[in-house]
């Protein structure tokens, strides 16, 4: 009898994303960590898509014509667009600056109280498992260099990260998916599709789809399972949009 060969029925071990010889280490720790803009590309994208044909369902659900339906739309993606990006600059930039100013605050109680900033240093690092001799050099490393203890009094007491994100870059991310997402469930009333409803939905589903496949290279969730749950959220917002129309049609259409 024949065996099976147990290694071609044996799992591949898992891929490392990077190398780990001392070299590659070394180019990879060299290089500033970067700030992602992920989260405004998702936020932006979604809620334009989402707000965008929540609207044009609506201006359905209540019978309104296509220019109206484009005029609102057009509207909603370049004034709330600007509206979310503003917000985003403003919110990024408090948090830069808070960053600032808790940096600020460590410098000065280093200056002023050099021992209670030390014995801060000192308890962190015992509560982490050093204790003698090695909890004292690393105390001594880590407050020989001010830069170096700022940071690790910034990373420990408050948990705040080196890398800090542009308010620009952040509010131009979230525009700009904000903007190219919400006009496409424009696209098809533009384009004067004779039943413009259900390519605007589709369009808009694929749009949802993909943010939600793209979200998942940066998760451990299948992207094809992250794009079906941006679907359903999107489906949820737009069937609600396009009821409400409809009720609040035939509710007022009377006195209308």
């Amino acid at each position: 009898m024949t065996m099976p060969n147990a290694t071609s029925s044996a799992p591949s071990p898992p891929r490392l994303e990077h190398e780990h010889h001392p070299e590659a280490i070394a180019r990879r720790l060299a290089v500033q960590p970067r700030s992602s803009y992920l989260r405004d590309w998702l936020y932006g994208g979604m809620d334009g898509a989402v707000t965008t044909l929540a609207i044009a369902a609506g201006a359905a659900g209540g019978r309104f014509s296509p220019l109206v339906i484009m005029v609102l739309g057009l509207a909603n993606v370049f004034a709330d667009g600007f509206s979310m990006a503003a917000s985003n600059f403003l919110g990024t930039r408090a948090e830069a600056e808070e960053y600032r100013r808790l940096q600020a605050r460590e410098r000065n109680h280093i200056q002023l109280d050099p021992a209670g900033e030390t014995e801060e240093i000192r308890q962190i690092y015992q509560a982490k498992g050093f204790h003698g001799d090695d909890l004292e050099r690393a105390v001594s490393i880590l407050t020989a260099n001010q830069e170096q203890w700022v940071a690790t009094m910034l990373s420990e007491e408050y948990g705040l990260g080196s890398a800090t994100r542009s308010p620009w870059l952040a509010a131009g991310s979230t525009m700009l998916a904000f903007v190219l997402c919400g006009l496409v469930p424009l696209l098809p009333f533009f384009l004067r599709f004779p039943h413009p409803d259900p390519f605007a939905a589709g369009c808009t589903l694929l749009v949802f789809f993909g943010l939600g496949a793209g979200k998942s290279r940066w998760s451990l969730q299948p992207w094809w399972r992250s794009g079906c749950e941006t679907v359903f959220i999107g489906l949820l917002a737009a069937g609600t949009a396009f009821l409400l129309g409809r009720g609040l049609h035939g509710l007022l259409g009377k006195w209308i």
